[in-house]
């Protein structure tokens, strides 16, 4: 009775924190607990009812049913579980991290960026080893003291202000490099505000920040080192054991080994294989977690089998406390540490522990401490794929009974593992890493013996560098052999299949008919029935979306219009922007779509180097047919030489086409109207859009005079010829890149009734033939709003 009355608090906890994501959910609990303490108290008086005629009836002691030996938990419990719940919603609001009066995001000039070269000095110190960008620079966290702003003349204007709050700094990467944590530095460069995410599927690296208490960004130009003292800490360990493995097997290996020992924050493992295990469903052996936890207390367990149990557990509990402090506190890891220490606890005592009530447990426990883990992806991610071996695994091992037990356990794994991580995975992503339970199985005697070899290292490598080193060396084939499996089935077709990002309802029905098969005798033996069901709840709403939906989305991307035509099953991207926005933006929303395959690409010359963003797109998705209009310039021409080679697997995919003439995309008819000039006219059913690129005066006033410009209902421009092109074409609706205009202008083109539109301010900008004009950001807040 009591173990049921603490799982129902844990549960109530728990619940109260995820139900803070709707507006209301709080009370929510606390109606849902007094509604269950009202119909248990009505069971409860049943049961009394039936115990008093049992009585009467003659019927022995023992068979009748007694109110005190029911596990069902009494309603004076539902009624405490409903104020915790409330409680933690309470709890969880109190600890979201907000900027303080004195924070230094409060003394960012409005608008400030880098290109206005407003500069600033800033004080504080260094509170974390810095990393390598995608960009190649350097950074950092850092924990502001003073702020200072420089004249244009580069002295200080002398008004140093108090600050507090933390910094997100990035600085070229010579000048990063070197710095240590608790190090006192000035940093000189460009203050600024994180944006949110201004495209569907793109990342929110305003959210991101927000999250780690973070509400400004500082691009350093300069830095200043104000204190050489180098206090000791876990990065001095982690730096040793980095340094001796990479110097053995060089890169990538050695940041990979690393990574697995130490957690990736410690080190940089290249980005590509970073994308490369990411998208074929290895991304948990780039880090430290759970895996290597149960790892290192399994092989300490089976070296002391003869010691006592008191030598076992201080044994164990060491290796879990030095591992846990070398990752930096990640979840998944204190996850596996505090079931990795109750583990020892029961080996003492010699009591069985109870896996499932531990977790639950271990999440409460974790999330008293920091109650804004619920929104961690790895601490969900880590609970759930623990949950899936504690309850699915002897399940799956059950059935592939005719299966060596080993053998049935390597594919159990990773089988429940990812049936319980997967509607998560739609959730945030939408896509499915294809081979992910495969190359698990198959990959999961490598990963094994390059952790435990990885380890090994690091403990050689603090009291011998050259001996860890060594160590590192041996493990330079398993480390190859694991990044060619990868590389091969991240370079098989449909490595990573585009779902497309299921609905909250969509992930809570499939959660339930999981619990529904684990607790549910009936649901168990008809798991096929739930099997189905989820698919049916995946599949046909996705494949009905795909084939009925008509959509334009113009993407907010720098200085070039980039358009996704979502024609009823058939697909046109239109520019793919430079270097970044293939990745980062197109590529993301294609996912959140479930667009696997693109049918029409086209590349025109409205920037230079404006076609670099295909060369992130090829590898990635598939391209029928590619018409390149950017080959004018020499640099395009190098782009468009790298295009043809990724598409000479597709014989006559790529094509040139002539100005003037017209492309049929489906119901959308494109026309490059001169080759000169980055202007682009096209028909989207009965709207016509034509997306002009940065001209020079002279040249804008020669097409205007001459009448080459056609009239259309959308234009899209950049805002320095937005006002002769909007007076010479009268369009209905107008989108350009900022709104940063003459006030004067604004207001008068606001008078107007024509439709005028930002992708900088309002973020992506979709058209449908029944809702018309929309701003990506606006319809967020709208939904925000209705909930």
């Amino acid at each position: 009775m009591v173990q049921a009355s603490v799982i129902v608090m844990c549960f109530s906890y728990i619940l109260g924190l995820l139900l803070t994501a709707v507006p209301g959910g709080n009370y929510l609990v606390l109606s849902l607990g007094i509604l269950i303490a009202l119909v248990s108290k009505v069971i409860k008086r049943q049961i009394l009812r039936k115990a008093r005629q049992s009585k009467q009836n003659g019927l022995a002691r023992s068979k009748a049913v007694s109110p005190k030996k029911q596990l069902f938990p009494r309603p004076r419990v539902w009624l405490i579980a409903s104020l915790v719940g409330l409680s933690a919603s309470f709890y969880l609001d109190s600890r979201v991290p907000i900027a303080g009066t004195n924070d230094i995001s409060n003394f960012v000039p409005p608008g400030n960026n880098s290109n206005q070269e407003r500069l600033f000095i800033v004080r504080g110190n260094v509170t974390s080893t810095p990393r390598l960008t995608r960009a190649s620079k350097g950074q950092f966290w850092m924990e502001a003291k003073q702020f200072d702003e420089v004249k244009n003349e580069g002295s200080q204007t002398g008004g140093a202000k108090g600050v507090s709050g933390k910094l997100y700094v990035t600085v070229p990467l010579l000048k990063a490099t070197g710095l240590s944590p608790h190090q006192e530095i000035a940093v000189t460069g460009v203050l600024y505000k994180p944006k949110a995410g201004v495209n569907p599927g793109a990342f929110n690296f305003q959210n991101y920040l927000n999250r780690q208490g973070v509400f400004a960004g500082l691009s350093g130009r300069q830095i200043n080192i104000l204190s050489e003292e180098k206090k000791w800490g876990w990065w001095k360990i982690r730096e040793s054991i980095v340094r001796a493995q990479v110097a053995a097997l060089g890169i990538p290996s050695g940041p990979l080994l690393s990574a697995m020992v130490v957690g990736n924050k410690a080190v940089d493992v290249p980005y590509d294989v970073r994308d490369l295990f990411i998208r074929v469903g290895l991304s948990h052996v780039l880090s430290a977690s759970g895996f290597q936890t149960s790892l290192i207390l399994s092989v300490i367990l089976s070296l002391t089998q003869r010691a006592t149990r008191v030598t076992r557990f201080t044994i164990g509990s060491i290796a879990l406390l030095i591992f846990v402090c070398l990752t930096g506190f990640d979840p998944p890891v204190v996850r596996a540490t505090i079931m990795g220490f109750a583990a020892l606890i029961g080996l003492l005592l010699k009591r069985p522990v109870k896996q499932l009530s531990l977790l639950l447990l271990t999440a409460t426990l974790m999330l008293v401490f920091n109650p804004l883990w619920i929104w961690d992806l790895g601490f969900q991610l880590s609970f759930l794929s623990t949950l899936g071996l504690i309850i699915t695994v002897p399940a799956i091992i059950k059935r592939l009974g005719w299966l060596p037990l080993g053998v049935a356990a390597l594919i159990a794994v990773p089988l429940a593992a990812t049936i319980w991580t997967l509607p998560l995975q739609l959730y945030l992503f939408g896509t499915i890493p294809t081979y992910c339970i495969l190359l698990n199985i198959i990959s999961a005697p490598l990963i094994s013996v390059i952790s435990l070899g990885g380890f090994i290292s690091a403990l050689v490598a603090l009291i011998l560098p050259s001996g860890g080193s060594g160590i590192a060396w041996v493990l330079n084939y398993p480390i190859h052999w694991l990044l060619n499996l990868a590389d091969f089935f991240g370079n098989m077709q449909f490595s990573s299949f585009a779902l497309g990002t299921i609905t909250i309802a969509q992930m809570i029905i499939i959660y339930t008919l999981l619990v529904l098969v684990w607790l549910v005798s009936w649901w168990r033996r008809r798991w096929w029935i739930a099997l189905g069901i989820s698919f049916t709840l995946l599949f046909i709403p996705a494949w009905h979306s795909a084939n009925t939906l008509f959509q334009v989305t113009m993407l907010a991307a720098n200085g070039e219009p980039v358009i996704v035509i979502q024609d009823k099953g058939k697909v046109a991207v239109i520019n793919s922007g430079d270097e970044g926005t293939g990745r980062f933006t197109i590529l993301p929303f294609l996912q959140q779509q479930g667009i696997n395959q693109v049918d029409w690409a086209v590349a025109s010359d409205f920037q230079d180097n404006g076609s670099k963003g295909w060369l992130e797109i090829l590898p990635r998705i598939a391209i029928k047919e590619f018409f390149d209009y950017s080959a004018t310039s020499e640099d395009n021409i190098l782009i468009s030489s790298a295009i043809q080679k990724q598409l000479q697997n597709h014989p006559g995919a790529y094509k040139q086409p002539r100005v003037g003439q017209r492309l049929n995309l489906g119901s959308t008819v494109l026309e490059l109207i001169n080759d000169q000039l980055p202007i682009l006219q096209i028909q989207i059913q009965d709207k016509s859009w034509l997306l002009v690129g940065n001209l020079k005066p002279t040249e804008l006033r020669n097409l205007i005079k001459l009448g080459f410009l056609p009239r259309s209902q959308v234009l899209w421009c950049p805002p320095q010829i937005l006002t002769e092109l909007v007076t010479a074409l009268k369009p209905e609706v107008v989108i350009t890149t900022s709104a940063d205009l003459n006030p004067k202008i604004l207001s008068e083109l606001g008078n107007t009734k024509m439709q005028l539109l930002f992708t900088g301010r309002d973020g992506a900008i979709q058209w449908t033939p029944s809702k018309q004009f929309e701003a990506f950001i606006q319809s967020m807040e709208n939904k925000t709003s209705a909930l």
